[in-house]
């Protein structure tokens, strides 16, 4: 009798304390509501699995195929419910969090990508991949960021003393990429400081002025999603005064860095070249 008490017991407290989707089968319908969500989910092998992405989930090339829910900022409840989703993938980072509300309240079920800064990236990729039931890819792709991440942070001395950076996300107008960013994180990742990671919005709007003043040593320009180097060339003659510019220390990169996704990779790859 006291073993079939103890039995019961100790059933009815793992009922209460297991989660339930651990008991559900993986979802095999999913929609992203974010490019950097999309990527992962095709480097992690769920890339057939996508029901639907937004606009701008461009990479890679198979994203493009995928049915269109709309924006981020202004996904479309009636596109992402006509796609009968088993799960529906936001993030903190530009999706509404009243979107998911919504969902929420339709019984859909909802997963918030929340890894915003480079060092959360590895576990918000492992979470991921266990609610979407394949863990040990996931695993698999967090820790080649980790060894990468750890990799670029060991070999700062390469570099050989501390630069000051500019990273141009639009040249006109002027943005940068400021503090609370990949970009961020990667330039300290270097030993290399941001001139901009004082300003107090993560892209500010710089001013001609402002660069001259500050007078960086290296200058990056992001490609985004167009050719902009023919944009770029009235910034360049504005700082033409500007350490970076007068020895040559103006680099054109990719938009790898742009998305918390696995891109990253190549991108911390592309800046350590340019930097050595």
């Amino acid at each position: 009798m006291i073993s079939f008490l103890l039995f019961s017991v100790f059933s009815t407290t793992l009922a209460l304390c297991s989660p339930s989707p651990l008991f559900a089968a993986p979802p095999e319908r999913i929609v992203s509501l974010a490019p950097n969500v999309t990527e992962i989910l095709f480097a992690i092998g769920l890339g057939d699995r996508l029901a639907g992405v937004t606009q701008f989930c461009d990479y890679p090339e198979e994203a493009k195929k995928k049915p269109k829910v709309g924006g981020m900022s202004n996904p479309s409840l009636e596109a992402v419910i006509s796609l009968k989703p088993d799960i529906v993938v936001l993030t903190t980072d530009g999706n509404p969090k009243e979107f998911e509300e919504r969902l929420r309240s339709l019984k859909i079920r909802t997963f918030v990508f929340r890894a915003r800064r480079l060092a959360e990236l590895p576990a918000g990729i492992r979470e991921l991949g266990a609610v979407l039931g394949v863990p040990d890819k996931a695993d698999a792709l967090a820790k080649k960021i980790e060894d990468a991440l750890t990799d670029a942070s060991l070999h700062q001395q390469q570099f050989s003393d501390r630069k000051k950076i500019l990273f141009v996300i639009w040249p006109e107008p002027l943005i940068v990429a400021g503090r609370g960013t990949v970009i961020d994180d990667v330039i300290a990742l270097f030993g290399q400081e941001n001139v901009a990671a004082q300003a107090k919005t993560s892209y500010p709007k710089y001013s001609v002025e402002e660069v001259l003043r500050q007078s960086p040593d290296i200058v990056f320009i992001g490609k985004g999603h167009t050719e902009i180097r023919e944009m770029s060339e009235g910034l360049l003659k504005k700082i033409a005064l500007a350490p970076a510019v007068k020895k040559g220390k103006v680099f054109f990169l990719s938009d790898n860095l742009y998305r918390m996704g696995p891109r990253i990779l190549k991108g911390i790859e592309e800046m350590a070249a340019c930097l050595q």
